[in-house]
């Protein structure tokens, strides 16, 4: 049981698990500005250049799950120092590349290590603060989670363009540095439990690795491979189906499985899981929408585009102090409410984007989606342990940020899909509302074709309006796409569990 008040070395771990935190979510988007130059550099096409940013998130999908599993195998304190060892040894990997293979090789290993890193600050505060404090490490936590993704286009792009890309990976090293100091003054030393692999559950560590990685990727490239009409896609459905087979086999066989899936059917914490999916859904799909709107339609940088996204972080820096209040007084079940609400709410305000629209039009939307999403993942965190007993919350941290990661991929996949297929729709639509018996069609055609370059340019010409015309209704009906998503799943909100001020997240 932690002391009433929370000491100097207690607060250095908190510390330490923050800062692990962030810059693992940091890394996830800090490529994204710099990744044109980087794929350059290294000689990687488009396509292949996306692996850079996919190979970290896959691997950090895959570890996520596992990091209790092996926090009860080594010790919190040798897992995390192994984790933050290594993190920045392929940190320095990736900032020296320059080949894909060694990019890729360098991006996996961020990943796995990185992933290690961010159920476990959950780990910390609730086992080394009391409850009374709890709140402030909550909120500092939570922050990283919201700040991270937003501020790692900002960095990269800035490092990127007065710097070098290299820079964005080498970053990691002195903060790292800094982490490590941390973790041993902050943790206490813990012995191996190699005894635990005795009765480890294999089936369920191999399902997670080859369940998740191949869900994982396949919702990465199949719009690139056309879906199912790839012998790619089709085969890693089929290994997605065998992971999670053997995820359902480690359930049953194991007395004690490597993920207590079986939390995700009670009512409290299934609404948890379902809303984080939701939110990661939506939190990814607008940071994807938004730069590939503004790169298309007002001719944005990925700097530029990058600080239109960091204004959903605004708010965050804003209500940071406060939060541990808002804790304190706020029942969860409002609280995750009212940030549902105004998720939807800022997806509502971006139905009705133009072909004039620019970063100026979405800054108001943006302040919105960032106060709706620090109340809604903020409290979530809280609900997330509190709908399960104290010997589960490690499970439940675990499931909890695996579920927003993997709703991550799922919009990235979704957003990518329904953008081609609505704009091609829109596009014919379009099309055949074009009538050249009309007046204004043959006016328009009649001073299109004056121009020098004539009837071939007239048509070029009238192809390239509906072609901007249908991209900005199909990017319209996605944001209102999301906004029902969030709809049917806010009232979940209802559902969870209220948390008393007595309360402790403790988590093994």
């Amino acid at each position: 049981m932690a002391a009433e008040r929370a000491g100097l070395r207690d607060w250095l771990a908190v510390a330490a698990g923050t800062i692990g935190s962030f810059m693992a979510l940091l890394d996830i988007s800090i490529v994204n500005a710099a990744l044109p130059t980087i794929q350059g550099e290294i000689g990687a096409s488009g396509t292949e250049g996306t692996w850079v940013a996919t190979s970290y998130l896959v691997a950090e999908i895959v570890m996520i799950p596992l990091s209790p599993f092996l926090v009860r195998l080594f010790g919190l304190r040798n897992f995390l120092l192994g984790a933050a060892i290594s993190f920045t040894g392929f940190s320095v990997v990736c900032g020296i590349s320059t080949t894909l293979p060694m990019m890729i090789a360098g991006r996996v290993g961020q990943g796995f290590t990185g992933g290690a890193l961010i159920p476990t600050a959950m780990t910390i505060i609730a086992t080394r603060l009391p409850p009374s404090q709890q709140p402030i490490g909550t909120a500092a936590f939570g922050g990283t989670a919201i700040l991270g993704p937003v501020l790692g286009p900002i960095i990269g792009g800035w490092l990127t363009d007065n710097y070098s890309w290299h820079y964005a990976f080498f970053l990691n090293v002195p903060v790292c540095a800094g982490l490590v100091l941390l973790l041993l003054f902050g943790l206490k030393h813990e012995k191996l439990r190699l005894d635990q692999l005795r009765h480890a559950d294999w089936f369920g560590i191999a399902g997670l690795a080859i369940g998740l990685g191949a869900l994982t990727v396949m919702l990465e490239e199949g719009q690139r491979e056309m879906w199912f009409e790839s012998a790619m896609i089709v085969k890693l459905a089929i290994a997605t189906v065998f992971g999670f087979a053997l995820i359902t086999i480690g359930q049953v066989r194991s007395a004690h499985p490597v993920l207590k899936l079986s939390l995700i059917f009670s009512r409290s914490f299934g609404s948890v899981f379902v809303l984080s999916l939701v939110i990661g859904v939506v939190l990814y799909g607008v940071t994807f929408l938004i730069p590939q709107f503004l790169s298309s339609m007002a001719d944005y940088s990925a700097l530029q585009s990058g600080k239109v996204v960091f204004v959903s972080g605004i708010p965050a820096l804003m209500l940071m102090p406060f939060l541990p209040l808002a804790f304190k007084y706020l029942d969860v079940r409002l609280a995750v409410f009212v940030g549902m609400t105004l998720i939807g709410v800022s997806c509502a305000m971006d139905w009705h984007l133009t072909a004039q629209s620019a970063g100026g039009d979405l800054t108001d939307s943006q302040l919105v989606r960032g106060f709706g999403q620090i109340f809604a993942m903020m409290f979530l965190n809280q609900a997330a342990i509190s709908a399960v007993a104290p010997e589960d919350a490690g499970d439940a941290s675990a499931l909890f940020n695996a579920g927003r990661n993997l709703g991550g991929s799922i919009g990235l996949a979704l957003m990518a899909t329904l953008q081609d297929r609505q704009t091609f729709l829109h596009f014919n639509r379009l099309g055949e509302t074009v009538s050249a018996n009309a007046a204004t069609t043959q006016e328009w055609f009649a001073k299109a074709m004056a121009m020098p370059s004539g009837e071939a340019g007239a048509y070029r010409q009238l192809a390239g309006q509906l072609l901007e015309q249908s991209t900005v209704m199909a990017y319209n009906d996605l944001f209102f796409a999301l906004g029902i998503a969030i709809a049917i799943t806010t009232p979940l909100a209802l559902f969870l569990r209220p948390i008393s001020s007595d309360t402790q997240m403790a988590m093994h």
